[in-house]
């Protein structure tokens, strides 16, 4: 049975990922910075499913850490799903570098130091898939968002140029954009009822997208056709508008 690591394994996202991958046979390591908290999660896991699971103390920014931690993997995954992510507060991030800074690192240099470790391994043993999530807020800065907006893009363009680089090695990268989920991250915000998603959907469109073979898929499937229509928006007109 093929295993399945899933880095942010404390994320609502990510637990609905690791209840659906498990539901189709695959073991799954869950990677968190909360140890007792992925224990807890893995032991569920094992009585609903059958499967086999494993905690990793795992922290995003401890960039040092990364590649020691893969190796010790006592059986290296077939696949990988990063979940890391942080919201932020946009207007704090105007004033305090140090919340910028943890916004693009926990979005994007955190996944990117994992993620380059994980690829060359996949790239040597021809094989594997990699499931990233980035956000549409990555396909056009808005004020609204537009520091957390930005690391995003950072990492739809990594994701891009790594399934590039690894088609040929029969290893898979697929992109995934959500759109509002209704998720402990998001908790307090007004999101709108009709463009909110829960978890689960979130996992059952993405394992979708994974048995079809897809590169990129946008959650819930509308959000594709709504950021279609604000990236054509004219500058002129976008930059006076508030979104």
């Amino acid at each position: 049975m093929a295993w399945l690591l899933v880095a942010g394994a404390k994320s609502d996202v990510a637990r609905a990922l690791a209840a659906k991958f498990a539901q189709n046979g695959f073991n799954i390591y869950l990677a968190a910075r909360n140890y007792a908290e992925g224990v807890h999660d893995g032991k569920d896991l094992e009585v609903r499913y059958g499967v086999k699971t494993a905690v990793i103390e795992f922290n995003a920014l401890d960039y040092e850490a990364h590649e020691a931690k893969y190796n010790a993997l006592p059986e290296k995954p077939l696949g990988v799903v990063c979940t890391v992510g942080y919201l932020g507060d946009q207007k704090k991030a105007e004033t305090y570098f140090e919340e910028t800074r943890k916004i693009i690192e926990s979005n994007f240099m955190g996944c990117v130091s994992l993620l380059n470790i994980v690829a060359r391994d996949f790239e040597h043993r021809k094989e594997g898939f990699i499931i990233g999530i980035s956000s549409v807020a990555g396909d056009r800065g808005r004020q609204s968002n537009y520091t957390y907006g930005s690391a995003k893009a950072a990492f739809s363009v990594y994701l891009s140029g790594l399934r590039n680089r690894l088609f040929r090695c029969n290893v898979r990268v697929i992109t995934v954009k959500p759109g509002f989920i209704k998720t402990r991250m998001t908790e307090g915000l007004q999101l709108p009822r009709l463009l909110t998603s829960n978890p689960a959907d979130v996992a059952q469109d993405i394992f979708r997208a994974y048995k079809k073979g897809k590169d990129i898929v946008y959650t819930k499937w509308f959000w594709k056709w709504i950021m279609l229509v604000i990236r054509i928006i004219p500058e002129r007109i976008f930059k006076k508008m508030k979104l």
